[in-house]
């Protein structure tokens, strides 16, 4: 039998889902909503929702793209000296404006894109849920319950691993994000051990309230 809340397995007589806590009516079909045993019980306190974390895409993360940038400045400068040293006979008036003209534009495309990312992307975690919100004018939030996410981990690369940032990768069973990349995390390990430490407590307070019940 499955769970029609987050389609994981159950035993038949299990009276409620081991993975998301939904009530599980013994012998019957299960169901989902407000009678999912999710609810507090009467007279009991609900838990309010704090915020653990909030932040931005990290422009740290983009050192690569700044690295590269450095060394493709320094080779159409070299190569303009070079040119104008072979062709000086030549008189090439126009070599040094359209040199300095695209390492102009390559920095300002870079900078640029580092800057629409730091202002379009936003993470927060709070004791319950996940949200990540994207875009500057068409705005996109995506939220995920602390309960749903089944597995986190994060990767970085070696210039990544020098300056602290990475990409968490959070697996879930929510139906529209079973997958979220959170990109340009600084302090990528502590970030990935709190939505961690966040969620096995968000579970282990469901489980607790549903063995109250």
């Amino acid at each position: 039998m499955q769970c029609p809340r987050c389609q994981a397995e159950v035993e038949p007589k299990a009276k409620f889902c081991p993975s998301c806590g939904a009530a599980l009516a013994e012998g019957a079909a299960p169901t989902a909503g407000p009678a999912a045993g999710l609810g507090p019980r009467p007279g009991e306190s609900v838990e309010e929702e704090s915020d653990l974390w909030e932040g931005a895409y990290s422009p740290k993360a983009m050192v690569g793209t700044w690295v590269l940038l450095a060394v493709v400045s320094i080779a159409v400068i070299a190569g303009a000296i070079f040119l104008g040293t072979v062709e000086a006979a030549a008189g090439i008036a126009l070599l040094w404006p359209i040199a300095i003209g695209l390492i102009v534009v390559m920095w300002v495309i870079g900078i640029g894109l580092a800057l629409y990312r730091k202002w379009s992307v936003h993470y927060k975690v709070t004791t319950q849920r996940l949200i990540h919100r994207r875009g500057l004018l068409s705005v996109r939030t995506d939220r995920i319950e602390l309960i749903d996410v089944d597995d986190i981990t994060f990767q970085q690369g070696l210039v990544e691993r020098m300056f602290g940032v990475g990409t968490v990768n959070i697996s879930s069973s929510d139906r529209s994000h079973p997958e979220l990349l959170l990109r340009g995390i600084d302090e990528v390990h502590r970030i990935s051990d709190l939505i961690d430490d966040a969620r096995r407590k968000e579970r282990r307070r469901r489980g607790l309230h549903i063995e109250a019940i």
